[in-house]
């Protein structure tokens, strides 16, 4: 894809890119704002991607300039030759890389799910270079039973024919996370992580080899004393934690826990929806708002 301005509707923004330290080309959606305030960073979920983003990235562009990233092996970034790259510890340090490139010193993290776990580790540098940031569905701990339900579908490699057979799939798999979505939602959710594969049917947009990392007995992230204290770090910046009320990675209990932590920590649960909370709820929108009240 080459780097350039692209319009939808009244959102727009540049695709750019960016290299890693092992020689990917990994890409980036660049919203245009201001110079003065910190740039929004996004950081999407394991197999998501900067569409994710759209939505917010669009209503916040103009107000603030705002960085999506497609990380490594999702979207348009190149995909990894090592598939035990794919971890929250790389994909750190591509991000690390592309604030090098931008030269960003200071900025406002937003990550959902494992662009969350990004964040806190982003803490471990220098939390002060975090002027806020929003932790989305989950914490130092992860639900078994979320991790067990990612286990079975990350790398399955599913295709479809049309548009509306992979909104179907969708809805069937994740009906009881987001309970109110009729299928124009669906079908929004399914351009957002599928594209149109070079034989003509709908596939997700990442590698299948992203599972790898999860068959390893550590699995792919920190351990959780590690991540609490990587947590108390961003804890002391302001931050925002998000959780979906029937979220099976983020318990009502580590939320609690989580928000105890520091008196700069808002808990904001979003009702009716698991995981995770897609950042267009009314409820999001205005934490967010509040939150880059604080930050600005």
């Amino acid at each position: 894809m080459a780097d350039g301005p692209v319009q939808t509707k009244d959102r727009v923004w540049t695709d750019r890119h960016w290299n890693s330290r092992d020689g990917l080309k990994l890409h980036f959606r660049e919203y245009a704002g201001p110079t003065d305030k910190p740039p929004i960073l996004c950081l999407p979920g394991l197999t998501r991607n900067a569409r994710d983003f759209a939505d917010l990235a669009g209503a916040l562009a103009g107000e603030w300039r705002v960085l999506c990233p497609d990380m490594r092996g999702r979207g348009d970034s190149d995909y990894a030759r090592d598939p035990m790259t794919y971890t929250p510890v790389h994909y750190v340090e591509d991000v690390e890389a592309l604030l090098e490139a931008e030269g960003i010193t200071r900025f406002v993290a937003i990550g959902t799910s494992l662009g969350g776990l990004m964040t806190m580790l982003l803490a471990a540098k220098d939390p002060a270079r975090i002027a806020a940031a929003v932790i989305n569905d989950v914490g130092p701990e992860v639900e078994a039973a979320g991790l067990e339900r990612i286990r079975e579908y990350v790398g399955q490699g599913r295709s479809y024919e049309t548009w509306v057979h992979a909104a179907r799939a969708l809805q069937e798999a994740n009906r009881t996370i987001y309970p109110g979505y009729e299928l124009p939602d669906w079908l929004r959710l399914a351009k957002r992580c599928m594209v149109i594969g070079s034989g003509g049917r709908i596939v997700f947009d990442y590698d299948m080899n992203i599972a790898e990392p999860f068959e390893a007995p550590e699995g792919p992230a920190p351990a959780p004393e590690v991540m609490w204290a990587l947590y108390d770090m961003l804890a002391t910046r302001p931050l925002l934690v998000l959780r979906g009320a029937h979220s099976d990675i983020l318990s009502a209990d580590v939320a609690a826990r989580m928000a105890a932590r520091s008196a700069s920590v808002e808990l904001v649960t979003i009702a009716d929806v698991g995981h995770a909370p897609t950042l267009d709820e009314p409820e999001a929108i205005a934490a967010i708002g509040r939150l880059l009240a604080r930050a600005a």
